[in-house]
């Protein structure tokens, strides 16, 4: 299973979004810092789910690294996280 799935599938699990994209956006860092062959080191999740809804931005950040952890946090770069309002 890729990391983009492990994300996708444990966000799923954690927050029952009502959306959630998760992007691997690791070739247009190519060559940055983390960067490695094969990608998946730079992501972007875009979520919507109400329970996000009710924290503060650290707050969401926070929850969704903890609903992560420790895989696939380890094992990736860069994680942007927009937390999308319904």
């Amino acid at each position: 299973m890729g990391v983009a799935d492990e994300i996708q599938e444990k966000l799923a699990r954690a927050f029952s979004p009502e959306s959630l994209e998760v992007i691997d956006e690791s070739e247009s860092h190519r060559g940055h810092s983390g960067w490695r062959d094969g990608g998946e080191t730079h992501f972007r999740i875009i979520i919507e789910a109400e329970e996000l809804m009710k924290l503060g931005r650290i707050e969401r950040h926070r929850a969704i690294h903890k609903a992560l952890s420790p895989e696939p946090m380890a094992r990736i770069h860069a994680l942007a996280i927009t937390v999308k309002q319904g």
